[in-house]
């Protein structure tokens, strides 16, 4: 080879690396481009994310929370919003259809907004909620059953259907309300009930005077009652509203802890019935009046109150009086439909479906033993006092 073929081979040679270096140059170039176009855009996204912490947190400051406060309305503007009547919409409450929730510093129940959204946007609305709340006397409940009025009664008194509220006519007397719906689903769960001869055991107890629906009402309150409330002496003070004086005092020895039972008491979400009238009634209808219902009912409260004496002691004179107590769950309660004059049943007076006799709830289903609990109750097996 020649100096001149060296020479122009060093050349090229020299030519190669010189493009290879800035091949490579502009690779790490491109690479240095597209970490800094990541860089910037990660920080785009991060100021943005700082943005909406901010915001959020501003928010949470200040106007969010005035916003949340004002989310609720009355329960008149929903009960308008929500298509019905406001005795439905308190029943509708009571049931547990409806939430609603307490009014800041106290006062009367209000609704979320979303609440009233949720119930506008379900299947047939707003019909579907009204007749889910539909109450009915004994003749049209006997009508929408295809039966007479007097069979109708007879098929109360015994049990196989149970009244969701009272009122009192012109002349006092308690007119008992049932839920259509009730009705409707009785019928079609028992419909050799409806027609032929009454069961020879159904003719026996009525004949014997027997009048279920006070008893099955009284039942199915203290169980809406029960479900509202998960504090222990909330839920003692619910079963001794079914007791008069005497006997709870034979129950609950201890002075301190029944003044302590009329403090925590779940009161209705509605307010009382107004009159006398009522007040004399509901106070009548709400105590046990057969010895063993009154057994039941003392049995309940026995085993409430050892739950609640475990929990915590009842406030004594000279404690700091802070009375810790678990947060009830949010129901309604409903005053039921007014007809004329008539006086509805407080919210808390509104019951459920029914208690058949012999069924779980009742004493019939047997009564929970153990060693000296007959001599705790201090039951001698006398009748309602």
């Amino acid at each position: 080879m020649t100096v001149k073929e060296v020479l122009r081979a060093h050349a090229r040679t020299q030519a190669v690396h010189t493009r290879h270096r800035a091949v490579h140059a502009g690779n790490q170039g491109a690479r240095a481009g597209a970490q800094g176009a990541r860089a910037e855009c990660g920080n785009a996204r991060a100021d943005d994310r700082a943005g909406d912490v901010g915001t959020r947190v501003e928010g949470e400051g200040g106007p969010t929370s005035s916003a949340a406060a004002a989310a609720t309305v009355a329960v008149g503007r929903a009960a308008q919003e929500l298509g019905i009547r406001r005795a439905e919409f308190e029943l509708a409450v009571h049931l547990g259809l409806i939430a609603v929730v307490g009014a800041p510093g106290g006062g009367r129940p209000r609704v979320h907004e979303q609440e009233i959204a949720r119930l506008r946007e379900q299947p047939g609305f707003p019909d579907g909620l009204a007749e889910r709340v539909r109450t009915v006397g004994t003749a049209e409940g006997a009508a929408l059953l295809d039966i007479a009025p007097a069979r109708f009664t007879r098929l109360a008194r015994a049990g196989c259907v149970s009244p969701v509220t009272f009122y009192l006519n012109r002349y006092r007397a308690v007119v008992w309300l049932y839920l259509a719906d009730e009705l409707a689903a009785f019928a079609s769960r028992e419909p050799e009930l409806l027609a032929g001869r009454t069961p020879l055991g159904m003719r026996t107890m009525l004949e014997s005077g027997a009048d279920w629906r006070p008893r099955n009402w009284r039942s199915q309150r203290i169980d809406r009652l029960l479900n509202r409330t998960k504090d222990p002496w909330a839920r003692t003070a619910v079963q001794a509203s079914a007791l008069d004086p005497v006997q709870l005092a034979e129950v609950v020895d201890d002075p301190y802890e029944r003044a302590y039972l009329v403090r925590v008491r779940p009161e209705p979400v509605f307010g009382r019935p107004g009159s006398m009238a009522a007040r004399e009634a509901m106070g009548e209808l709400m105590l046990a009046d057969d010895p063993d219902e009154i057994l039941w009912r003392r049995v309940n409260l026995t085993m409430e109150l050892d739950g609640a004496r475990e929990d915590r002691p009842a406030p004594r004179p000279g404690d700091d009086g802070g009375i810790r107590m678990a947060p009830t769950v949010p129901a309604g309660a409903g005053a039921g439909s007014r007809t004329g004059t008539a006086i509805p049943a407080s919210a808390d007076e509104m019951a459920p479906p029914s208690v058949r006799p012999g069924a779980s709830g009742s004493p019939g289903a047997g009564v929970p033993t153990g060693k000296g609990l007959l001599a705790r109750l201090g039951w001698r097996g006398r009748g309602a006092g």
